[in-house]
């Protein structure tokens, strides 16, 4: 793994990544931001030595240098998901070349199901505490030790003082940021039901397929991270209506000007 990371941010570095301070995850359908960044340099993720490909049609699959609010960020547009048939362990490679780089910060944006039925479909959740329900760690390798403490503390995965100013930010531009709990599923497909009322008892607050894992790696490396959810459908099992994943996205895409909003002026004090 090590010898990995180092080929692959050697690469980067020469083609003029160079001492990134933000590094930011984009979700699905959530690609704005990008217009909003002075693109200095940008990699496919097919030409980058040991990266995955992005396999959802709706991911980009580009990893974006640049200037945002005066700082030099790195950007993901499109992740990676175990549903794709990637290990954790690929799944959060980019995270680990990004601390490498320099990042400092993560910030991470999905898509994600409102659980909890007083959040409604366009509405945006700050991740103040998730819930693991991928079935393993992406910490779970051998050697892990050597790139950060493998028994991580978990205790405040998301950075305290990131969400206060994300919490600022939206009251002083009147947007709607409620506050809850993530629960990372591994998908592809949408649950039931069934699993809809589990959710729910176990504390979720909203659902979707990502972030928890590369928030871990993130603590494992000692970035301070955050994370939005863009929420797109209500779950209410009494109540449950066909899904359309074009309908979730369009619905990101409505929503997305928002998060943008808040990222950029949080970078901006960073």
């Amino acid at each position: 793994m090590i010898k990995l990371i180092k080929e692959t941010a050697t690469y980067l570095q020469e083609k003029g990544f160079e001492s990134p301070e933000v590094g930011i995850i984009l979700g699905t359908g959530l690609g704005q931001l990008i217009d909003d960044v002075k693109i200095l340099h940008e990699v496919s993720y097919n030409h980058i030595p040991n990266f995955p490909t992005a396999t959802v049609e709706f991911h980009k699959g580009k990893l974006i240098y640049g200037n945002l609010e005066g700082k030099k960020v790195v950007v993901m547009q499109g992740r990676f998901h175990v549903y794709e048939g990637y290990s954790l362990q690929d799944v959060t490679f980019p995270v680990r070349i990004m601390e490498r780089l320099g990042i400092q910060t993560l910030l991470v944006s999905n898509a994600a199901g409102a659980i909890n039925l007083n959040f409604k479909k366009g509405d945006l959740m700050l991740i103040d505490d998730h819930i693991n329900l991928q079935g393993s760690s992406p910490l779970a390798f051998n050697g892990v030790e050597h790139l950060g403490n493998r028994f991580t503390d978990m205790s405040q995965p998301y950075d305290p003082e990131i969400n206060a100013k994300f919490e600022a930010i939206a009251k002083k531009h009147s947007i709607t940021l409620h506050k809850g709990v993530y629960a990372s599923v591994v998908g592809p497909q949408l649950e039931t039901r069934a699993e809809y009322r589990m959710l729910k008892t176990i504390g979720a607050d909203a659902v979707g397929m990502s972030t928890v894992p590369e928030i871990i790696v993130a603590k494992h490396l000692g970035l301070k991270a955050a994370a939005i959810s863009v929420l797109t459908d209500e779950c209410d099992p009494d109540n449950l209506q066909p899904i359309v994943v074009e309908d979730i996205i369009a619905t990101a895409e409505k929503a997305e000007h928002k998060m943008v909003k808040l990222f950029k002026e949080l970078i901006s004090h960073i």
